[in-house]
């Protein structure tokens, strides 16, 4: 089985905020954690993935881009969505079945909006997923605590299945190129 690192809405104004919206939760170590699971995913030759959201900064201009300080490799893929889904309207699963990956390892902002809604189309699509636990944030809502919001989505996401695929959980100083989904099935 082939692997990607896919790492959604990574972008500077998203994750340091503006005058409007609050930046993510832990933005350092999250950028951090990005940074060592591409290492990783470097050295293990998968393929890396972007997706960028177009709302965020109107599409344009440096808020748009992937987060200056996280290290994107020359062979990154990146895909633009219009959509909180990053599967609707983009050509990544094309991508993802035309490569032969059946894993994915998903890192990114926001956990309850665009990460969630990656792992769940991504098992009913017929992909195994391993969201990296200390690899997305958020930011508060009204009524919880982005660190709520984080830790919430690890427990509900860990074991989520669409009969064939599923999702775990895990973190960044784990082996994540290295599923351990058989051992739940």
């Amino acid at each position: 089985m082939k692997h990607a690192l896919l790492i959604i809405d990574a972008q500077q104004e998203l994750i340091e905020g503006n005058s409007a919206e609050q930046g993510v939760f832990e933005r350092e170590k999250i950028i951090n954690n990005i940074n060592t699971v591409i290492e990783k995913a470097i050295n293990e030759r998968v393929q890396i993935i972007f997706i960028r959201d177009l709302d965020v900064s109107n599409g344009e201009g440096p808020g748009f881009q992937i987060h200056q300080d996280i290290s994107v490799p020359s062979t990154a893929v990146i895909f633009d969505k219009a959509a909180t889904n990053s599967f609707y309207g983009t050509p990544l699963r094309a991508y993802l079945n035309e490569n032969n990956i059946g894993h994915l390892v998903i890192m990114g902002c926001k956990t309850e909006h665009c990460v969630d809604s990656a792992v769940r189309t991504a098992t009913i699509n017929h992909f195994d997923v391993t969201l990296v636990g200390d690899g997305h944030s958020t930011s508060d809502s009204e009524i919880l605590s982005a660190e709520q919001i984080i830790l919430h989505h690890n427990k509900i996401l860990h074991g989520h299945y669409n009969v064939d695929n599923f999702s775990v959980v895990r973190n960044t100083n784990e082996d994540l190129f290295t599923p351990i989904h058989n051992k739940y099935r």
